[in-house]
């Protein structure tokens, strides 16, 4: 475990874990629940369709969480953080950093561009900076600009996953990289968890085992097709945002599409995530290789004592 992520936030934490920021699919409740869970609970900015939207959600975790820890001061409230769309596509940028500097989340995620400016912005607080990436050549340049952490968005992830394998990819970054590590992809129960640990991550990113829980703005039928899915009901492709993701062959179909032939989407604008993508990502579903974990619907609070006590057992078989 880094030295800086003992001295922020591990003493917070039940389990070493991030819910990950899902795109339509986390709510405010359901970082709040995490949070008061013992987990890093986040949340893309651009879930909030207007930055006014956005303003009061941010007030509303921060009014919760300051609740939470008031009622209970022995209780372990994990910090909250949001991801941020950092390329200059995204036309509520300036708008949505400057929320940021109000509300002063603990951890910022980063996507998509250069993360220096973010970092400036969020030191200057006393924030961290995480910054996500599929390639080496990515994650180093992150590294370069001063993140405090790195998330490895490996093979087998959700949304728009890497291709390289979580062995490799930790232990190539780990010859350099001495700050936070973040290890993403595939990760579903507690025994992956204390794995990703073994590896080298200071911390698990977890999105679809949590896209079936109560909080969620999944549909009920999105959460009913994770239960009912296998691997085998999982595609690779570009052809849904012009970014290669896994998605779920049956949301596919049910879209009227054909899963064998797909062709790429081009001319990808980011600044229309909430948007043109939108309207993708609400009938075109995803998931990550590990939703053979998902055996049922249930509140945050319930998943997290089933991974508490997965990580126990796998801690004691050791």
């Amino acid at each position: 475990m880094s030295k800086r992520l003992s001295q922020a936030i591990a003493h917070q934490l039940h389990l070493p874990v991030i819910v990950a920021p899902m795109f339509l699919i986390s709510s405010p409740k359901m970082v709040i629940e995490s949070c008061k869970s013992g987990l890093i609970g986040s949340f893309p900015l651009l879930n909030a369709r207007t930055s006014d939207e956005l303003d009061e959600w941010m007030q509303q975790i921060t009014d919760a969480l300051s609740a939470a820890k008031s009622d209970d001061p022995e209780r372990k409230i994990a910090p909250w953080a949001v991801n941020l769309i950092v390329h200059q596509s995204n036309k509520r940028l300036e708008t949505d950093l400057a929320l940021i500097v109000k509300h002063q989340p603990p951890i910022v995620i980063t996507s998509l561009g250069d993360p220096q400016p973010i970092v400036d912005v969020v030191h200057q607080y006393g924030g961290l900076v995480f910054s996500d990436a599929s390639t080496l050549k990515h994650a180093q340049k992150a590294a370069q600009r001063g993140v405090d952490g790195l998330i490895l968005v490996c093979s087998g992830a959700g949304g728009h996953a890497g291709t390289i394998n979580p062995f490799a990819f930790i232990a190539e970054i780990k010859k350099t990289w001495k700050g936070i590590t973040i290890l993403a992809g595939s990760i579903s129960n507690g025994q992956e968890i204390l794995a990703a640990k073994v590896l080298g991550a200071d911390l698990a990113y977890m999105g679809t085992r949590f896209i079936a829980t109560t909080e969620s703005f999944a549909h009920d039928d999105y959460q009913m097709m994770l239960i009912d899915s296998t691997l085998d009901d999982l595609i690779y492709t570009d052809a849904i945002s012009g970014v290669k993701g896994n998605y779920l062959i049956p949301s596919i179909r049910n879209a009227g599409l054909d899963p064998a032939n797909l062709n790429k989407k081009e001319n990808v604008d980011f600044s229309q995530l909430n948007a043109t993508e939108a309207k993708a990502w609400k009938n075109i579903w995803s998931a990550g290789q590990g939703l053979g974990a998902i055996q049922h619907v249930a509140p945050v609070a319930q998943v997290t004592e089933e991974l508490k006590q997965q990580y126990k057992e796998a801690l004691d078989a050791l």
